[in-house]
């Protein structure tokens, strides 16, 4: 019994020791790096088990550091054996939302064949990507649910034209009209109310910082444009 109790006591105390050692290291690191951020926070700090280097999250990315924060590493960790992108699967990570939680109110509902597969894409109107997005992979995506959140980042009349949009008798089509074939909706009334606000706020806390962004149902994210082929073939591994 007794052996018993001066075991537990040197490992509470080993484990007490470890926190406080751990404690200790995170405390220098935010020390010595966060005066060279700009102003950013550092998250969260974490221990990799690769190279000795620590990851630090600051707004939405990853970055790495030793454990004095005598140096920063701006880049991307590789295995290379397997060429796997070590730092991309962190961000796809920690960026994953719950899609259930989407306010898919705010945003244009478009359903194409069984409707089954489910995506959401931020756009904004005067995105070329985007249009490259609507026009060349989702007018020829089927069997799927698309919300459109009209995300507007890039520039002063996206909010005018996102208004506009909503404000039509039929939003998915005004939609399509203007992305894929240039034709602006009808200015819309005076007293409609479109969601613009909302979907803004809502794409800053998720920390999308340009588009098009794609959602899947896991919660996981593409940044960018795709062809038809890569959606395809993402999809094909989402549990919806």
């Amino acid at each position: 019994m007794f052996k018993t109790k001066l075991a537990v006591l040197l490992a509470t105390g080993l484990i007490t020791s470890c926190v406080g050692a751990q404690n200790s290291v995170e405390a220098n690191i935010k020390k010595a790096i966060e005066p060279r951020l700009g102003g950013a926070k550092i998250e969260s700090i974490k221990e990799t088990p690769y190279g000795g280097l620590y990851e630090l999250r600051v707004a939405g990315d990853i970055m790495y550091t030793d454990k004095t924060g005598q140096y920063l590493v701006i880049g991307h960790v590789y295995d290379a054996k397997t060429t796997r992108d070590l730092t991309r699967d962190r961000i796809d990570d920690i960026n994953k939302i719950k899609f259930s939680d989407l306010p898919v109110n705010e945003a244009i509902k478009q359903v194409k064949g069984d409707g089954k597969r489910v995506i959401a894409v931020f756009e904004d109107p005067n995105c070329g990507y985007c249009k490259k997005l609507r026009k060349e992979t989702l007018s020829h995506l089927d069997n799927v649910t698309v919300y459109t959140f009209m995300y507007n980042i890039l520039a002063p009349d996206s909010f005018d034209k996102s208004r506009n949009i909503w404000c039509s008798p039929d939003r998915a089509k005004a939609w399509d009209e203007w992305m894929i074939n240039g034709k602006p909706a009808a200015s819309a009334k005076a007293d409609c109310q479109a969601p613009n606000d909302q979907v803004l706020a809502l794409g800053q806390k998720l920390r999308i910082n340009g588009t098009p962004a794609i959602f899947f149902a896991d919660g996981s994210r593409i940044p960018g444009a795709v062809d038809l082929p890569t959606l395809e073939k993402k999809l094909e591994t989402v549990k919806q």
